[in-house]
């Protein structure tokens, strides 16, 4: 017999399943059984009963006389005495053929003979110690009838014997079938299911390479067909699996090192070339590569006007261009959306990476891009780094010519230039002031200073414009300098910390409104609000919320937004702004004019005021255009019945051709720079009222 089959042999009855069909046939045979004996015990009673009486019968017709007289009773005393003491019979009654009582004898009967329906009766006590029969004359060869009392207490006893030994027959009998029953089922049925049990969980634990024997049950009955099938079908599943596992391998790879779009090689397979290339020594005439990063000028603007699948096509037509058309020995690779990188050895036609990049950067401008009967004329920012002088690991010489690619974007685009050291120092330098405002942010070194601003016809002061300020300590004597705003709000909006620094900056301002409110000015607080938090965040429920916690009146808040961020997304900004009107502040385009706003547009939103920028108001008394632009917009503001208010108003001049032309508002340096809150309040606080005191 083959292991298996001693082995499964021996683990039927440990199977659930074999015990749960050992069970069902174990019961169904012994209820079967049960059934019957319940039909049998009746017939076992009478059975004895019948025995009693025929041994009863024997006794009591012997004695009986046949010539006795009519009326006497043919068993005489001494018999009858006879036969109660010495047999089962307890008691006689002897009747006529009339059913006249002859004589009674023993214990008395029960059953009385009165006509011919009393012949069949008999009579058992409740305790069944006492059975009554009636004897025809048939049955005694006489003429007489008698009822005999017949002692059956053993015929219970007897009937439990019997139910015990037919239970004990039942069960061996229950037992012995059943286990025939299951020898013959665990060979032809439940040994093959546990071989194909096996055989799946082998198959479940090692679904791609499963060890499982041949079958040795016979395919041409249904259970063998049916492992036959299944093990083919694991098999399959197997070859499936290896197949899909390898594709899938090869998707992955494809998906990890290479751009789906263009086919070429990603940032991260570029950077494994790259160090192959450089230090495997595989060009073993090469001792510098130029590595190359590009940048396709104004790329967003293509996908945002022409749709992405134009930008797509052309983005596959610049990898099918430089890979055409550089040598085998560079790679090139799509190291972003709309970033693509190449790195080559030098050589005698090629000797700097500075050349590498004039080569890629005259492929891209060479001729225009066609996609779909158009022409597009692509033009390319690009940084050049070369190895080992510009980094001795790849990422390290990548890094450099991504810094010197920046600086392209930076100077106008459309140019190239090589990595330098000063430009690597100006990166840290920027990482290392974004941390020190990060840290400034967290330590409260950030300040806000405010600058009035004036009602022009009545000269009171209106309100006051929040500008955030950053001293920044180190270890001078002064113990620290101001940063321009300049030069840390660019680094804010970038990295998006400006979204937290514009929520503190909110909170206290209204925090000093309510100051001041509660000391008996009520001075409304111009805040600044950065396109990152009006977009990125949930600005409507944090100005709600700080109105609340503050407990500032809503009209005591100005937020102030530029132009060009109402224009990312007309359909939110209109809202946006809708919203946080219904909240009760006001709300101001800042730096009017310099942006490019749609007059249309410009309906729709929920505004009170249009500031105009600095730059127009400066420059107004001596350059015509300015000075027409800014007539411009406060006409246009009042069309629109708008506030108009002008900043960097820095002379008595600029306040009077203001003036001449209906502004509402004025702040700038000629009034007040931008102060403490402790100055601002002071400033206040002392001011006459008429905005002729600042001519002295």
């Amino acid at each position: 017999m083959p292991d298996y089959l001693t082995r499964s042999s021996s683990h039927i009855w440990k199977s659930r399943l074999s015990w749960r069909i050992a069970t069902v046939v174990f019961l169904t045979i012994l209820t079967v059984q049960v059934a019957i004996l319940t039909l049998t015990i009746r017939q076992e009673e009478t059975k004895l009963l019948n025995e009693i009486r025929e041994i009863a019968r024997s006794a009591i017709a012997p004695i009986i006389e046949s010539k006795a007289g009519f009326l006497n009773s043919p068993i005489s005393d001494s018999n009858a005495r006879n036969v109660v003491t010495t047999t089962i019979v307890n008691g006689i009654a002897v009747y006529s053929m009339n059913y006249l009582l002859l004589g009674n004898y023993g214990e008395p009967a029960t059953i009385n003979i009165t006509n011919e329906n009393s012949l069949s009766k008999t009579y058992r006590s409740v305790d069944g110690a006492s059975y009554e029969v009636v004897f025809r004359p048939n049955d005694l060869r006489r003429s007489y009838i008698v009822v005999a009392r017949l002692n059956s207490e053993k015929v219970s006893g007897l009937v439990i014997d019997y139910v015990i030994q037919t239970i004990i027959i039942m069960l061996l009998l229950s037992l012995f079938v059943t286990t025939v029953l299951m020898i013959a089922l665990g060979h032809w049925l439940l040994e093959p299911i546990l071989f194909m049990r096996d055989n799946l969980v082998t198959a479940q634990q090692n679904p791609e390479n499963p060890k499982i024997p041949k079958s040795p049950f016979s395919s041409s009955d249904e259970i063998g067909g049916a492992i036959l099938i299944a093990q083919n079908l694991i098999k399959q599943n197997a070859e499936n699996m290896q197949q899909v596992r390898s594709a899938a391998e090869d998707k992955i790879h494809k998906l990890a090192y290479f751009d789906q779009l263009t086919g070429l090689p990603n940032r991260t397979l570029f950077v494994q070339k790259l160090t192959e290339q450089a230090f495997s020594g595989e060009d073993k005439n090469a001792k510098s590569f130029a590595v190359v990063t590009l940048d396709l000028d104004h790329f967003k603007d293509i996908n945002d006007s022409m749709g992405h699948s134009v930008g797509d096509a052309i983005l596959r037509g610049v990898g099918k261009r430089l890979r055409a058309s550089l040598p085998d020995t560079a790679v090139v690779a799509r190291a972003g959306e709309d970033e693509f990188a190449v790195t080559m050895p030098l050589n005698d036609e090629l000797k700097t990476a500075r050349d590498v990049g004039a080569k890629v950067a005259s492929l891209i401008r060479s001729e225009p891009f066609k996609v779909y009967n158009e022409s597009f004329q692509i033009r390319a920012s690009v940084g050049v780094a070369t190895y080992p002088d510009d980094g001795i690991d790849s990422n390290t010489v990548l890094k450099n010519a991504d810094i010197a690619l920046n600086r392209a974007k930076e100077e106008g685009r459309d140019r190239i230039r090589e990595y330098s050291e000063d430009f690597d120092r100006a990166v840290q330098q920027r990482f290392q002031l974004l941390r020190d405002l990060r840290d400034a942010l967290e330590n409260e070194d950030l300040t806000i200073f405010y600058q009035p601003q004036f009602n022009l016809n009545t000269g009171e002061i209106i309100g006051a414009e929040a500008l955030l300020r950053w001293w920044k300590k180190d270890n001078s004597k002064e113990g620290g300098s101001f940063i321009s705003p300049a030069e840390f709000i660019p680094i804010a909006e970038q990295s998006g910390l400006i979204v937290p620094i514009g929520s503190w900056v909110l909170e206290e301002a209204c925090t000093t409104a309510k100051t001041w409110h509660d000391q008996g000015k009520n001075i409304r607080i111009a805040v600044n609000v950065s396109g990152a938090q009006f977009y990125q965040s949930d600005l409507v429920a944090h100005t709600a919320k700080v109105l609340k916690e503050t407990g500032v009146k809503p009209e005591l808040l100005e937020l102030e937004v530029t132009e060009s961020v109402f224009m990312d997304d007309i359909s939110i900004a209109v809202e946006t702004l809708k919203n946080l009107h219904e909240l009760g502040v006001e709300l101001a385009i800042d730096d009017f004019g310099t942006g490019y706003s749609s007059l249309s547009y410009l309906r729709q939103f929920n505004i009170d005021r249009l500031k105009i920028d600095q730059s127009f108001i400066r420059n107004a008394l001596n350059n015509a255009d300015d000075a027409a632009i800014t007539r411009t917009i406060i006409s246009l503001g009042h069309s629109l019945n708008l506030k108009v208010i002008a900043e960097g108003v820095e002379t008595k001049d600029h306040e009077k051709f203001l003036a001449e032309h209906s502004c509402d508002e004025v702040q700038g340096f000629r009034y007040s720079k931008a102060v403490p809150k402790e100055e601002f309040w002071e400033f206040a606080s002392n001011y006459n009222g008429k905005l002729d005191s600042f001519d002295s």
